[in-house]
């Protein structure tokens, strides 16, 4: 047997005998996420839902912003606009209300925090306004598995 062979051989054979049986498979402890959204709504000129994301017993809820669609041709891009924002919600309990400047980019307003049990059901609402366009709120009532 050449020399370079038999010296890899024995290295396969060394790392053969070396190899210690892996132990038990663990499983992950990561929780899982589930989210579930209302549908989009148009309210002060943005198009905006609420969310629910549930991971283990906790619950947050937020409402999202963005524009509603591509702008008209010849009109700007809408660059700056504050909305008055309110996040409320039943379950879990709490209210955000805010001043936000929307800068014509997606933008997530979150706060409400809490923990919810097994199969009870999710309420929140998302109002946003920009003065002449008053509210019109989108509203979630949802059950999000455990």
């Amino acid at each position: 047997m050449n020399k370079p062979l038999a010296v890899l051989a024995g290295a396969a054979a060394l790392a053969a005998t070396l190899t210690v049986p892996a132990a038990a498979t663990t499983t992950s402890d990561t929780a899982q996420s589930t989210t579930v959204c209302s549908p989009y709504a148009l309210q002060g000129g943005l198009a905006t839902h609420v969310c629910a994301e549930r991971t283990g017993d906790q619950v947050r809820l937020y409402g999202t912003l963005a524009l509603a669609g591509p702008p008209s041709p010849g009109t700007p891009l809408p660059y700056r606009k504050e909305v008055t924002v309110a996040l409320t919600g039943t379950t879990p309990a709490g209210t955000v209300d805010r001043y936000v400047l929307f800068t014509g980019s997606y933008q997530e307003v979150g706060g409400v925090t809490g923990t919810v049990p097994c199969d009870a059901p999710v309420r929140g609402g998302f109002s946003v306004s920009s003065y002449p366009l008053g509210p019109d709120p989108v509203r979630l009532d949802a059950v999000l598995p455990c």
